[in-house]
């Protein structure tokens, strides 16, 4: 069994599409989707191709989506940076009802057996917190009271948009990096797991991507479609950035 890991998608639904061709390419039996599949530019139709997929699809609750169904629930999310929140109000305006229930369903873990790797756990920042960051230059002393004790030789997280593949005591955590927004090279970040693990680039054409989401009516589109499908920042500028957010 292979497994396409798809994480941060942030509604960029040409870097979607881009990611699907792929994935079909290299004959994936199952997809997870490890949460941040909203807010972002085309959020209600890369929800509804993710759903639409003939194969089978499961999903784990980003901190975006815990931010988005707490907007609805009428408690503003203050841990995000005011633009964040904005985008996260207008995702909340935006989400279809029947996309209410589902985000609300989906689990913060999800643990699957891939013949090769054994049992993988699944979550988007940490297993115990899905607004936690770290890197791949985190301490690892930080880190091993947080990936101790989960009985699996592997997992799999996202949220800070970089990729990497790091051990953490006798754990592998392998970071799937962004499909939608990632920080590094153009283009689209994902796993393909089983019977090893790939890190994988998915390039598309990122001009047209970037003329598609400035005509949607997303909050600062257009800032979103030069920051971080054009040209976004590198790893370097983040894991500085990420430095002073790191868990303690």
């Amino acid at each position: 069994m292979r497994v396409a890991a798809l994480y941060d998608i942030h509604g960029n639904l040409p870097a979607l599409e881009a990611v699907l061709q792929d994935i079909r390419h290299v004959a994936v039996d199952q997809v997870i989707v490890g949460g941040d599949v909203l807010p972002g530019p085309m959020q209600h139709d890369t929800l509804t191709s993710l759903l639409d997929l003939d194969l089978p699809v499961q999903f784990i609750q980003g901190n975006c989506e815990v931010a988005v169904l707490a907007q609805i629930a009428g408690v503003d999310p203050a841990i995000l940076p005011e633009q964040a929140r904005e985008a996260v109000r207008w995702s909340a305006q935006q989400l279809h009802p029947e996309h209410e229930r589902l985000l609300a369903g989906w689990p913060k873990t999800l643990r699957v057996e891939i013949p090769g790797l054994g049992g993988v756990l699944f979550c988007h920042a940490t297993p115990r917190n899905e607004n936690e960051c770290f890197t791949r230059l985190t301490a690892e002393d930080r880190l091993l009271p947080v990936f101790e004790g989960l009985d699996v030789a592997l997992v799999v997280c996202g949220h800070t948009h970089m990729q990497f593949d790091r051990m953490i005591g006798s754990t592998r955590v392998v970071n799937a990096g962004s499909v939608g927004m990632p920080f590094g090279e153009p283009g689209a970040d994902w796993l393909l797991l089983g019977p090893d693990v790939q890190l994988r680039h998915t390039p598309y054409d990122v001009t047209k991507a970037a003329e598609r989401i400035r005509e949607t009516d997303y909050p600062d589109a257009r800032d979103f479609a030069a920051r971080y499908v054009l040209q976004p920042p590198s790893e370097r500028e983040m894991l500085q950035v990420f430095s002073g957010a790191e868990l303690q």
